[in-house]
């Protein structure tokens, strides 16, 4: 297995990052050839009541790196990416890996 972790920061306008994020980002996401699974969560507060450091985390599964790789370089990977700049504004990070037993 292997996945993109995308880590949201907090957004100036959440109504309008999970408008977006809903209606547009996440439909071009589920049409990437080869995802297998796709998971959103929204962070809790920390044990000590703190904010967590971001707003939402998508993980997306693929089989292996070959996969991702031909999802993500296909057309409608690069459309998921291109789309970023539209709503993402308060930056996101992305992270890339094999993913495994803990």
């Amino acid at each position: 297995m292997f996945q993109l972790t995308a880590l949201y920061n907090h957004p100036e306008d959440a109504a309008a990052f999970d408008k977006h994020y809903t209606e547009v980002h996440a439909e071009l996401a589920k049409k990437i050839p080869g995802l297998q699974r796709y998971t959103l969560s929204h962070p809790g507060p920390g044990p000590d009541g703190a904010a967590p450091p971001y707003y939402l985390v998508a993980v997306l599964e693929f089989e292996d790196e070959a996969a991702f790789g031909a999802g993500m370089g296909g057309p409608e990977g690069q459309a998921a990416v291109d789309d970023l700049p539209n709503f993402a504004g308060a930056g996101v990070t992305l992270l890339t890996g094999p993913a495994g037993p803990a």
